[in-house]
């Protein structure tokens, strides 16, 4: 156990499960705790339902700086792709053909393989949660 943890006890830490230590040493009956259970379970429940209406309205906004990050990602690493397996090699071959003494600079690809693919597999699925209906 960590210093604070020593500090506070166990149950301090987290607050759902102090308040659901409470609510079980304050109800006895099967009912109560069922009841209890179906609050606690809510309780858990409203932040990311929060978080949910909080992405919902975000994404309706006007203002690209709000709504827009997601397609920046994508412009981001659709501009980085386009430099370093188009724009790249041209211009190093125009520096062959040249003869000139200038090293381009490159891109390590793979973090943004990695993003990229993530967006498009986030996308995907959307789109077959749009195909069965199972979105509104």
């Amino acid at each position: 156990m960590g210093f604070f943890a020593k500090l506070l006890g166990a149950p301090a830490i987290d607050a759902v499960s102090a308040v659901g230590n409470v609510v079980d040493q304050l109800f006895t009956s099967d009912e109560e705790r069922a009841q209890a259970a179906i609050l606690m379970a809510k309780i858990r429940q409203k932040p990311h339902l929060l978080q949910a209406e909080i992405n919902r309205v975000e994404a309706a906004h006007r203002s690209l700086f709000v709504a827009g990050w997601r397609p920046f990602i994508g412009w981001v690493c659709g501009m980085g792709f386009l430099w370093a397996f188009l724009l790249h090699p041209l211009f190093e071959w125009i520096i062959v053909l040249r003869g000139l003494e200038i090293t381009a600079p490159a891109i390590a690809t793979d973090n943004m393989m990695e993003l990229v693919l993530a967006l498009l597999g986030l996308g995907a699925l959307r789109s077959v949660e749009k195909l069965k209906g199972r979105s509104k």
